[in-house]
């Protein structure tokens, strides 16, 4: 769910698809969250004014996913919902904020802060977000997860990358571990009747893995 300033033009767009076609990485200021302001010297100022208006405007599950500017004027703003199942603001919420921050950031052009006009998409992080180890394990406990991780061995190189989808069991911060069950899907159920949930084994399947063995964990969406 996104909306864009209606400013925006075909050159816009054609920029945040491209930006979008790199694979996702955890900080990278889109699907893996965080602030990224590169050498745009105004962009401090431009996320100042963006927390500003979630904070004067807003309730405090409201707040920022990621953050990311361009030098040529582009301001790419994801608003997380942390009490919405999948962290999506409604799109309500979605118009208000863009309408706050948009009426702001031209304030601060016009008073020379900013040196240039600014082109502003609003969004939610959306079902290719990047989930954090071990900081998101406890909210999404009970969603079904994609993880992407690399199967323990005796020894490191021999370490393979597999994926599946689980739910969460149970992880311990002390230790750096996790503990993961069959999620009740389609894609786990395999040759299973209609209408048939997981096998007895199945069920009572567990695997173990230290966080760094996660590589990638995503919603998953049926």
């Amino acid at each position: 769910m996104s909306f864009a300033d209606e400013s925006e033009d075909e050159e816009w767009v054609i920029e945040w698809e491209e930006e979008d076609s790199a694979d996702p990485q955890i900080g990278d200021g889109g699907d893996g969250g965080g602030i990224v302001l590169g050498d745009a010297k105004w962009g401090e100022r431009a996320l100042s004014v963006a927390r500003e208006v979630l904070n004067l405007h807003f309730s405090e599950d409201l707040v920022l996913f990621a953050f990311k500017v361009s030098p040529r004027g582009y301001v790419y703003v994801r608003l997380d919902k942390l009490t919405n199942k999948y962290g999506c603001p409604n799109i309500e919420e979605i118009k208000k904020f863009n309408s706050l921050y948009k009426t702001r950031l031209d304030e601060i052009i016009e008073s020379g802060e900013i040196p240039l006009d600014l082109a502003i998409e609003v969004s939610s992080p959306g079902a290719e977000r990047l989930l954090k180890v071990p900081e998101d394990l406890d909210r999404f406990r009970d969603m079904p997860l994609r993880a992407k991780y690399l199967e323990q061995a005796i020894e490191p190189k021999r370490h393979q990358e597999k994926d599946g989808v689980f739910l969460i069991d149970s992880f311990d911060i002390e230790s750096g571990s996790c503990v993961w069950k069959l999620a009740d899907v389609r894609e786990n159920r395999g040759e299973a009747g209609k209408g048939r949930g997981l096998s007895r084994r199945q069920k009572d399947w567990r695997l173990e893995l230290p966080f760094g063995a996660i590589k990638m964990l995503t919603l998953y969406l049926s």
